[in-house]
């Protein structure tokens, strides 16, 4: 008998996280996912929704924490690991220190807004909690379905009236 069930990896956990990452794309979002996983076992997703909810907190790995404290009923994920496309911002790093999430796992590096090994390297502080790290898991698949994103973000902006391309500020 041969053995069916997906050999549980690294690679495995982030594909799902590329997934979520997919939802957001779909939803013209910036395609970024996240999935916390326990013993094996997926218990929390979340993708990029910050657009959609108009709120700067819907960041992946925040949406997915949330949804593994709901599933596992408490804030602690200590045998927790969070899988996800994008390198965390210095909120989503906080969160994950104080949810103790054990290992971070992330695609690609994030120059702008790192804040694991790119611009800070907030897990080295003296936190009480200290996330294990592993990154360029996935990297190129996870680095070129944002680069996609922007680079069609911004041939699109180009096709429109030029006074629909300003921001405002409301």
């Amino acid at each position: 008998m041969t053995d069916i069930q997906p050999r549980m990896t690294d690679e495995y956990f982030m594909r799902l996280a590329l997934e979520e990452a997919k939802k957001a794309r779909s939803e013209n979002e910036v395609p970024i996912g996240a999935v916390v996983v326990r013993n094996g076992c997926v218990v929390g997703t979340g993708y990029n929704r910050r657009e959609y909810g108009k709120n700067a907190l819907y960041h992946a790995e925040l949406l997915a924490i949330h949804d593994a404290c709901q599933k596992l009923g408490g804030w602690r994920l200590w045998e927790c690991e969070l899988y996800v496309t994008l390198e965390p911002c210095p909120m989503c790093a906080g969160a994950i220190i104080n949810s103790r999430i054990r290992r971070v796992i992330y695609g690609c590096e994030d120059m702008k807004a790192g804040s694991v090994c790119s611009v800070l390297h907030m897990f080295d502080l003296p936190y009480n909690h200290k996330p294990a790290v592993l990154g360029s898991v996935l990297r190129e698949e996870c680095s070129a379905m944002l680069s996609d994103f922007f680079r069609e973000l911004r041939k699109n902006k180009k096709q429109l009236p030029s006074f629909l391309n300003e921001t405002t500020n409301v």
